[in-house]
């Protein structure tokens, strides 16, 4: 299994972004693939989960900002970020079950 994510970086409080997530080495098509992340000092905390069949499950704290999705045929998750907070800034993780990527950073600063 491998999960390379990329799409991170710096973003003023309100701006966007868009994370990817490219994975090999399963059948991705099968699978749920879900995005977590860990803010500095603090712990993993889930953030997004996309079903296999393309059903969308968010954090509280991020519903109606941060969308989901996948392609089948890219082999690839994404998570649109939008309206984008201080407090969003961390390291983002595609998983898939107990594997995680080595992540992308995210930041956002004025």
């Amino acid at each position: 299994v491998q999960l390379v994510e990329s799409g991170g970086g710096l973003v003023q409080p309100g701006g966007s972004l868009r994370l990817s997530c490219a994975a090999s080495g399963f059948t991705f098509s099968t699978s749920a693939m879900a995005w977590t992340r860990q803010a500095p000092g603090k712990g993993l905390e889930w953030v997004s989960t996309i079903t296999a069949d393309g059903r969308t499950f968010y954090q509280d704290s991020v519903k109606g900002r941060f969308t989901i999705s996948r392609d089948n045929a890219k082999n690839t998750v994404y998570l649109q970020m939008s309206s984008l907070k201080t407090e969003n800034a961390a390291v983002y993780y595609c998983n898939l079950r107990g594997t995680r990527g080595r992540g992308t950073q995210v930041t956002v600063s004025s």
